[in-house]
């Protein structure tokens, strides 16, 4: 399925290792005294770990070239995030991955479909081009769903004939995330061409809620992956139907707490499960964690430390094809985390391929091609455009929920006001307005719909990082704050931005395909530090990530209801509507 780039063996190197595997003649490195997690068999082990070349020798008594003593410190596998989308950190890809890697992880499966719904195979090579040289192993999955869906308006249009040179790279894996379920179970010819072009390779779902026949319909096209599981039921049946279940712990989806509890619960064989941050922001890996963070938590809600493992190493490795990696055994490329504290899952140190990993912290912001600074692209925008006609009728107003990115589709009636002698929607503390500006393509397109559960009052919040068309999306309980908020984030390239009372109260600006940073995460950090205490301060609820959440209203393919730049969208009628209300 995948093919390992290996160093050539010779009969000499080969004889070699032999006799070091064979403890003949002294290993290049070895750990002594460390307590060992044994992944194949979820046990821990004392002893020796001997390492030369890059690959493990073998565990038990060896003596080294060089040694290192842990003191009986615990030394498991480099952990594995399943699938995340890098732009989600706000940081470049080669920033995430040297702070990621200091938490544990040193295999990530990389879906880079937000650069490439913006800057097509541009924004796709530079993921690649990025990480090139990393301290990990970075594998890409290529995106398959560009745009997500027929309703999307987005920078570029990603068919099966411009993927196929890319099938060659060996850090390609397989095809990402398969978003548009629909098309996969009805046959539609350009996504079958898709599937077929990756026939041999890993395939990612993306499928929430399925009935069961279209859900049997879906992994017969081939589909092996899922992280849109919000329940343990729903994640049961994926795991019946063959598909591996990556939990998904970010920074807006959080689903960990709910499948593993039933995990526990119900004693269930974890074989088939997996975890993944898919989108988590840089700020919260260095104030939680990455996967370290996923097993830590899993752990807490009652489930083996070695099953944790197990889900964050080998079982990851195995549903990706990756055969050299999950595992302190030997052959497997020696990629390991040394902890102090195992349940809490402290690093001390990690090791990349045989070698600590070297402390980056001071690594240049790579150069990248102006055409991915230039992406915010808006013309004919006006304050009449966010105007709201209000129709006395019930509206679809889009129900938000803390920790979750899927919405309810409520119909209520709603708040009006008067405006040039007619009634207009009106926003108070229970309902807001929210609004998607195409942002690619000069169209002038708005969409303007209700929101409930956001909660924002005395102002605006707005982002360019909005899935996965990624147009400005804002919300906000009044249009002059809306529109300033859409203003600066055509001035700065994109970016988060919150309006308080007619001012800019503070902007990150993401001027890179207007996802990324180019400033470092310090400066990241420094902006959401003081941003997100900000939007809870003006009613966002504290259990919601106030910008990631909102990112994800624009995202067409989560039910219920959403809103992109042609209206609100129905997601389980496939139906667009120009007005919200009924």
């Amino acid at each position: 399925m995948y093919k390992v780039e290996v160093k050539k063996v010779t009969v000499d190197n080969y004889q070699e290792g032999l006799k070091k595997a064979r403890g003949l003649i002294k290993a290049d490195l070895v750990l002594k005294n460390a307590k060992v997690f044994m992944s194949h068999t979820g046990e821990f082990v004392e002893g020796d770990v001997a390492i030369a070349g890059g690959v493990f020798l073998g565990v038990g008594e060896y003596a080294g070239e060089e040694e290192v003593d842990l003191a009986g410190k615990w030394l498991v596998p480099g952990l594995i995030d399943s699938h995340l989308h890098v732009e989600s950190t706000l940081v470049t890809p080669s920033e995430l991955v040297v702070q990621a890697t200091k938490k544990g992880t040193t295999t990530f499966v990389v879906d880079p479909h937000e650069s490439a719904n913006v800057s097509g195979t541009k924004g796709i090579d530079y993921i690649l081009e990025e990480t090139a040289d990393a301290q990990a192993n970075v594998y890409v999955m290529m995106p398959s769903c560009v745009p997500s869906t027929h309703v999307d308006d987005n920078g570029a249009h990603l068919a099966a004939d411009k993927m196929a040179h890319y099938l060659d790279n060996p850090r390609i894996l397989g095809l990402g995330e398969v978003m548009d379920a629909t098309a996969v179970i009805t046959g539609e010819a350009e996504m079958t061409k898709k599937l077929d072009l990756f026939r041999d390779k890993v395939k990612d779902g993306h499928a929430p809620f399925l009935s069961d026949k279209d859900l049997a319909a879906y992994t017969f096209a081939g589909i092996t992956t899922d992280h849109e599981c919000v329940d343990y039921e729903y994640a049961m049946k994926e795991c019946r139907s063959g598909m591996y279940v990556l939990i998904r712990e970010g920074s807006a989806a959080r689903n960990l707490e709910a499948i593993v509890t039933g995990i526990v619960e119900n004693q269930t064989d974890t074989s088939s499960f997996c975890f993944c941050t898919d989108d988590k922001h840089i700020e919260e890996i260095h104030k939680e964690g990455h996967i370290n963070y996923n097993v830590k938590r899993a752990v807490e809600l009652g489930l083996p430390i070695q099953k944790a493992l197990q889900m964050a190493t080998i079982q990851a490795a195995r549903c990706y094809g990756l055969k050299h990696l999950g595992a302190i055994a030997p052959g497997y490329q020696a990629d390991f985390v040394v902890l102090d504290d195992l349940e809490e899952m402290q690093v001390h140190s990690v090791y990349f391929k045989g070698k600590v990993v070297s402390d980056q912290e001071d690594k240049a912001i790579k150069s990248y091609d102006p055409e991915l600074k230039n992406t915010i692209r808006i013309c004919d925008f006006t304050a009449d455009k966010l105007v709201l006609d209000h129709e006395e009728t019930y509206a679809h107003v889009i129900q938000m929920f803390e920790g979750q990115i899927i919405t309810e589709d409520s119909l209520e009636e709603v708040p009006y006001a008067m405006q040039d002698g007619k009634k207009v929607f009106s926003p108070n503390d229970v309902y807001q307005k929210i609004a998607v500006v195409e942002r690619h393509k000069h169209t002038g397109m708005v969409g303007v719909g209700i929101v409930k559960g956001f909660g924002i009052r005395g102002g605006a919040i707005a982002s360019s990082v909005s899935h996965d068309s990624h147009n400005i999306i804002v919300a906000g309980d009044n249009d002059s704050d809306m529109m300033i908020a859409v203003e600066e984030l055509m001035r700065t390239g994109g970016g988060y931005t919150i309006v308080c009372d007619g001012e800019v109260y503070e902007t990150l600006p993401l001027p890179i395909m207007g996802l990324m940073s180019d400033e470092g995460y310090k400066m990241v950090d420094k902006h959401l530090e003081r941003m997100i205490p900000k939007a809870h301060e003006m009613g966002i609820p504290e259990g919601m990530e106030p910008f990631i959440t909102l990112s994800f209203m624009a995202l067409p393919v989560i039910p219920e209801i959403r809103i992109t730049p042609r209206g609100t969208y129905l997601v389980k009628e496939d139906r667009m509507l120009k007005s919200p209300f009924i």
